[in-house]
Order: structure tokens, then C-alpha cells, then sequence
């Protein structure tokens, strides 16, 4: 399987890319994507995926980075972002999403304002990217990974009113109720579980997992953060810890393991276009 969400551009994997690479595969997690948090940070995203042939990358501004301002910005702009910087990495053959994007409530900062700008920003962009890259420029049609954390009444609003297909959208990490999966649901996007959905103490997290249709539900890690059972505690999180959330959320969802191995992989191939590699 793939780890759908871990951050291999963190402190955490610095000098050991190719040993955490090396674990995953032992695990059965032959490959994983690599997110953009910032317009710097998605340049070393697609450096990460350029030197690994099973890694490939995201370019997008994270709500919480809304007002991080990349140390090349122009001056005269004023502008906290490289705009252009998320242009050339989606170009790549190696990326394969944007993002993650969205909004974030559980801080105070940066503030909502700020947040609700920039993410409009992107999506704009978004939608100017794609739509050049009819004339070559670009690639159009890249799905997108939403963070979204205790905003959905703030959020669906937003992207309903994007000119984006709802099914190009990734809701990551879920950590919201049975009903608000239901309104991702029923808005047309897919969504995305970490090892949040192995805890225990996690029951409504784990109860909208097992309401997700079978087409809609892929895994991820998110590592460094959020190591499932029975991993919890331990940093970093690591990507071959997604066969340990997949093997826990198949048994949650009463399905066999290997039909849930089956469809997630499934998933991933028709929402990131990256496909587990054929074994002898």
C-alpha cells in the first residue's frame, strides 16, 4: 500500500529519508506522498520525490502556515508567498496533488481572516493553473488535500463556491463526527484516516470511518504526527505505520484485510494516479 499524507520534508526525517523509506517498504508500504506545508517547503518536497523513484509530492500552503512568509518573497508584493513556486512543482511529473490547503479553527492563529484569504487565494490559483494547463502549462485536473479541523461550517461554503470538481478533493486527517463525514460525503469529496482512527478514546472519528463508502476511503499517516495503535506515543510517526491503521480500520469496518488492501490501493490509484508497483 502507499501512505497517502506523511511530511518527509519535517526536522524529524531529516538524514534518514532512505532508512524510513526502507522501513515502510519492510511494512508493506512500498511507497508514500510527500506534502507541501509552505511555497518553500514544496520546493524540498519535490527534491525528496525527484531522488526516490516510490515517493512522489504535493504543492500547496497549509492554513497554519497562512501567514509564514518565504524568505524570497518579493518585497514589493507584500505578499507572505512565492505563488510561482507552487506553479513549477505541479508541472512536475512527481506531483501529484495540491495542497494541503484549507482552514484550521482549533488555533487562534494565524488569524481566520488571514487564513480564509490565502486559502482563496490558492484556490483561484488552482483553478488558473489548471485551466493553463490546457495550453501546456501545468498540469490541469491535479486532486487536492483539504485540512480541516473544526471548520467545516466555515469551509464546504468555500469549496462549494470553487470552480473545482468536489471529487478532486481529499478531506485528510478526519478527525470530525458521523455527521460532518456525511456532509464531505454528500459535498462529492473523499476522505482520509490516520491513526486518530485507532484510538479508542477517538469513537466519533471511528465511527465515521466505518460510514465511509468503500470508494471513498483511503489511509495515510500524516507522520511525524499521530502514530496508530500499537505505535501510539512514539515519535515520529513513521510511513510504514499505515499498514498497522489499515490492518485496524479493515477489522473496525468488519471487512477482511485483504479486500480493504484491495480497494484502498484502488482508491489511491484513481484519486493520486500513483499505483502500487507489480510484484513477481
Amino acid at each position: 500500500m502507499i501512505d497517502t499524507h506523511c511530511h518527509l520534508t519535517f526536522p524529524d526525517f531529516s538524514d534518514r529519508i532512505g532508512a524510513t523509506l526502507a522501513e515502510a517498504e519492510r511494512a508493506g508500504v512500498s511507497g508514500c506522498i510527500t506534502i507541501s506545508t509552505t511555497t518553500l517547503d514544496c520546493l524540498d518536497a519535490l527534491a525528496i520525490a525527484s531522488a526516490h523513484d516510490r515517493v512522489w509530492c504535493s504543492a500547496g500552503v497549509h492554513p497554519l502556515y497562512a501567514d509564514t512568509a518565504d524568505p524570497r518573497v518579493n518585497a514589493k508584493t507584500g505578499d507572505a508567498h512565492v505563488w510561482e513556486n507552487l506553479r513549477v512543482v505541479a508541472g512536475h511529473p512527481k506531483c501529484v496533488a495540491w495542497g494541503e490547503l484549507g482552514l484550521d479553527n482549533h488555533y487562534t492563529t494565524p488569524a481566520r481572516a488571514i487564513q480564509v484569504r490565502v486559502l482563496e487565494e490558492q484556490l483561484a490559483f488552482i483553478q488558473r493553473v489548471n485551466h493553463a494547463g490546457q495550453g501546456g502549462i501545468g498540469k490541469p485536473g491535479l486532486p487536492i488535500v483539504i485540512h480541516c479541523r473544526e471548520a467545516f461550517d466555515d469551509l464546504l461554503p468555500i469549496l462549494r463556491s470553487a470552480a473545482l470538481p468536489a471529487d478532486r478533493f481529499v478531506f485528510h486527517c478526519f478527525t470530525g463526527s458521523p455527521a460532518e463525514a456525511r456532509r464531505v460525503l454528500d459535498f462529492g469529496a473523499s476522505i482520509s484516516f490516520t491513526g486518530i482512527a485507532t484510538y479508542a478514546n477517538a469513537a466519533d472519528v471511528r465511527a465515521a470511518c466505518a460510514l465511509v463508502p468503500a470508494d471513498r476511503i483511503m489511509i495515510e499517516t500524516d507522520a511525524p504526527f499521530l502514530p496508530p495503535l500499537p505505535h501510539r506515543g512514539k515519535r515520529p510517526c513513521v510511513p510504514a505505520y499505515a499498514a498497522d491503521t489499515a490492518r485496524n480500520l479493515a477489522q473496525l469496518r468488519g471487512v477482511p484485510f485483504e479486500l480493504f488492501h484491495e480497494q484502498i490501493n484502488a482508491n489511491t490509484a484513481r484519486f493520486f494516479g500513483v499505483r502500487e508497483p507489480l510484484r513477481p
